[in-house]
């Protein structure tokens, strides 16, 4: 390398956005312009009922509850379509981090720590789906700290 091309930075330079790794996967939070209750055919509260709905239903069904809800009701209300997107999303996270950990558990050593890693991931996905459920209740449009924005 020629050091008179570029003095004084050594540093690699910047990965793209498209090179791989973390930073390509799909974790940006969408916008919530324009996402907002009374927008759609339903009324009010059953829009807040079934927002609600897609994100608590994760916790007895994991992404079927969430998938059905946004199927159903993605062309009624704005709100419920978004709301539902979102906790279908989370719950396919949850579900790729289960059968991640459950194909660590194989290994041995790495296995011995997977089960508690497993009730960690479950007790994140209990509590962010009831603050999601909540928020929904309340009107509020709420995104999860961490999901795979896998649906758009």
């Amino acid at each position: 390398m020629d050091p008179s091309s570029n003095p004084g930075n050594d540093a690699p330079p910047p990965m793209s956005a498209g090179s791989g790794g973390f930073s390509s996967l799909p974790m940006d939070a969408p916008s919530t312009a324009g996402v907002a209750l009374g927008q759609g055919k339903a009324s009010e509260a059953d829009e807040k009922l079934f927002a609600m709905l897609a994100h608590l239903l994760g916790i007895v069904s994991s992404f079927i509850g969430a998938l059905v809800i946004w199927q159903i009701k993605k062309d009624e209300s704005p709100f419920v379509a978004d709301q539902g997107k979102e906790a279908l999303n989370f719950q396919i996270t949850i579900a790729i981090g289960y059968v991640a950990l459950m194909l660590l558990s194989f290994i041995p050593v790495v296995g011995c720590f997977t089960s508690i890693v497993m009730l960690l991931v479950g007790v994140a996905s209990l509590v962010f789906s009831i603050i999601g459920g909540l928020d929904a209740n309340k009107g509020k449009v709420y995104r999860y700290p961490f999901a795979l924005r896998l649906v758009k």
